[in-house]
């Protein structure tokens, strides 16, 4: 996976549960921070697109844990993205410890853009990607 754009973070004490380690639930808001930073980062500005009618849907989260985040440990969520069919979108992303490199968590969120409610292509991703000089691409598919 290509990945185009990280984030630092620095887990706080209080996202972490009685074994001392971040608890499962705050990972998904660690990806969605770093979701939200991205589309500013490339000129999407979601307060923006959501007054416009436009809202970025989420429809599915995959999360495959590797290893533990503790308190006051440095990580960084790293992006990338492609299409899958007409509609869909996925955002990969990972997390990785920065002191020792070592990946903590693997993600997929797939999602949809609507106008008005209904669903669209999501051409601005095109758009914003052509710009920046990126591929926007179907996922290739692999054979086992």
């Amino acid at each position: 996976m290509d990945y185009v754009f990280e984030t630092e973070m620095m887990v706080r004490d209080y996202e972490c549960d009685i074994q001392g380690i971040v608890n499962n639930a705050v990972y998904q808001n660690y990806l969605e921070h770093a979701r939200h930073e991205f589309l500013y980062e490339i000129g999407l500005n979601f307060a923006q697109l959501c007054a416009d009618g436009i809202d970025a849907v989420v429809t599915r989260v995959e999360m495959e844990y590797k290893l533990p985040l503790k308190p006051r440990d440095v990580f960084i969520i790293q992006i990338g993205m492609h299409k899958q069919g007409r509609l869909r979108f996925i955002f990969d992303q990972a997390i990785i410890r920065k002191s020792d490199g070592k990946q903590i968590l693997r993600a997929q969120v797939s999602g949809v853009l609507t106008h008005n409610g209904r669903p669209i292509a999501p051409a601005l991703f095109d758009e914003v990607f052509t710009a920046k000089g990126w591929a926007f691409h179907q996922e290739k598919k692999h054979d086992n």
